[in-house]
């Protein structure tokens, strides 16, 4: 139970609760150490007082090695427990939250900014690091080992032992009391944090478009007040703090004078002994002083929740699972009554249902925002339906796992990601240990060799963070060579030739009806010239299909597919 409150806590896995437990238990341990020199000093006093330290001089020099011998073997076990797990265990969380992203729906990734995202895997991650290394041990290794001091105290004179003790419950709850104002203050800095990352990531990558229209200074003007607001919420925040953790503190010092005022009334009325008085004066010397620590530890402890909060949003975040068993009968998709939304309670996709069939080019058309890209989406389980069933050859792709699923397709995205890599290597990821032939050969069939043979270094050319180097018709290229080097039964297009020029359009379409033969085909297009030879048309307006049929069907009923061919070639006659 402990263990499990532990991982929900502070987001570590089963280990790192282990180790953590390891490293509460290794600084109490180490706090009870630091007190052997005070049992020392107070024996060689008693001696001094009693005339009795004759003889004792090499008792103490050797009680006195031994203390350092321990204190110093004690620190070294709090290194390893501490800050060595901790290591480990921040490298564990690391991979584990990315090994959530994969499975987590991609509708999980439109909610969020990457930035956002990234700052969990990265900063987060670094910051309970140093609150697992530094802040938390040391907190619950107080706690123990002065718990274990107060009754020692108690036991040996409870009056004595009150006053001692008195400031500590009192310490502790101003601080636990700021509680949820430390997490309030701690949640605005990290919004503005956030609001920061978002900013700089965007005027980097629209820095083009700002100095094209002049709009950079003005930019940087916004982007400079964000920063000033980081600024200011980190200092409010570490004022609030320290309202708190200084006042605990204050109460704290008290209780020197109230053991000091508290000894002197027992003393003088014989009470206690002068040792004893000062044997307290001693202990209230020492006890507030990893306590005192602890109430710091305590504050960055509560402004540990945040972190633990964004790091838990993705760690507890449901799956998107199911077989990994394929145990489809051939390759026909199937839309049964499907209904989707984004989560926003507004409907996007409202009882679709249409069969695209092996062997045939199936494509979507219609009016931006119909839902066209939703269901390409949704047939390769990008997202999970709201209600309704898809099917590939009659298996449920919602029982399915989506990366055994997604082994059947192969995607042509109209935005192309590119990798900071080589040609070859960025083809290649169309599928890994394919030789350099087979790449090549991909390639080739992409029309991609028209802009390789002008490169120096050919297909072995860097081509920069999301292909930089390359125009977007190049790009478009290297996905679609992609697909080729998959070779999929399921082939989905969305708007695959959308970058080219005519003449590369028309080789590639005649590459790709070698790469679809055969094969279940889903082309998502707004230009109807290339769907002219599919062999069936769904037609997505609002989120539902209003027409369904072959192209010459629906051009003979007169509808809205008609009304879209007639307006493209309207426009494509317009010149300036």
């Amino acid at each position: 139970m402990m263990l499990e409150r532990l991982e929900k806590a502070f987001a570590l896995s089963e280990k790192g609760a282990k180790d953590s437990v390891k490293g509460f238990i290794a600084c109490a341990v180490h706090n009870l150490t630091l007190f052997i020199p005070v049992s020392i000093l107070y024996c060689l006093v008693s001696d001094l007082m009693n005339g009795t330290l004759h003889g004792h001089g090499l008792w103490y020099a050797l009680s006195s090695a031994a203390a350092v011998i321990l204190i110093m073997l004690s620190y070294g076990w709090v290194y390893r427990a501490t800050y060595f797990s901790t290591y480990v265990e921040s490298g564990v969380r690391r991979i584990s939250i990315a090994e959530r992203l994969r499975k987590i729906p991609l509708s999980y990734f439109g909610k969020k900014d990457l930035a956002d995202i990234t700052s969990t895997i990265m900063s987060d991650a670094a910051t309970l690091e140093t609150g697992l290394s530094h802040y938390v041990p040391e907190l619950i290794g107080s706690i123990i080992s002065t718990a274990i001091a107060a009754v020692s105290i108690l036991f040996i004179d409870w009056r004595m032992g009150l006053s001692v003790l008195w400031p500590l419950p009192v310490a502790v709850f101003i601080v636990v009391f700021s509680r949820k104002i430390q997490q309030g203050l701690a949640r605005r800095s990290m919004d503005a944090k956030m609001e920061t990352v978002d900013g700089i990531q965007e005027c980097i990558e629209t820095v083009k478009d700002l100095k094209s229209c002049n709009a950079e200074q003005a930019y940087l003007d916004g982007l400079f007040s964000k920063i000033d607001k980081v600024e200011k919420r980190a200092i409010i925040s570490e004022a609030g703090t320290a309202v708190f953790v200084v006042s605990a503190s204050f109460i704290l010092k008290i209780g020197i004078g109230t053991a000091a005022l508290a000894g002197s009334i027992l003393l003088s009325s014989g009470q206690i002994s002068v040792m004893a008085f000062f044997l307290y004066l001693l202990i209230a010397s020492r006890i507030y002083d990893p306590l005192q620590s602890a109430l710091q530890n305590l504050a960055a402890v509560i402004s540990l929740r945040t972190n633990v909060e964004r790091m838990d949003d993705i760690l507890f975040h449901p799956l998107q699972e199911g077989s990994r068993e394929l145990t489809n009968s051939g390759y026909d998709i199937e839309f049964k009554d499907v209904s989707f939304s984004y989560g926003n309670n507004e409907r996007v996709l409202s009882e679709v249902s249409f069969k695209a069939k092996q062997g045939e080019v199936t494509a979507l058309v219609g009016p931006s925002g119909g839902g066209k890209t939703t269901v390409s989406r949704l047939a390769a389980r990008f997202w999970d339906i709201d209600s309704g069933q898809i099917t590939v050859g009659g298996m449920d792709i919602g029982k399915t796992d989506p990366e055994a699923l997604l082994s059947l397709y192969s995607i042509v995205f109209q935005d192309v990601t590119l990798f900071d890599n080589t040609i070859m290597e960025n083809i290649r990821i169309g599928r890994r240990g394919a030789s350099d032939e087979e790449v090549i050969e991909a390639g080739k069939m992409a029309q991609c060799m028209s802009f390789v043979n002008k490169l120096e270094d050919g297909w072995n050319t860097m081509i920069g963070e999301n292909g930089h180097e390359l125009s977007g018709g190049e790009r478009q290229r290297i996905s679609i060579a992609r697909a080729f080097l998959k070779d999929s039964p399921i082939i989905i297009l969305d708007e695959a030739t959308a970058s080219l020029d005519a003449e590369n359009e028309t080789e590639i379409q005649k590459a790709l009806s070698k790469l679809i033969r055969n094969k279940t085909v889903l082309v998502i297009a707004h230009r109807m010239r290339t769907v002219e030879n599919a062999d069936k048309i769904i037609v997505l307006s609002g989120g539902r299909v209003i027409e369904e049929g072959r192209p010459e069907d629906l051009m003979a009923g007169n509808g809205t597919f008609a009304h879209m061919v007639a307006l493209q070639k309207e426009s494509s006659e317009w010149r300036l």
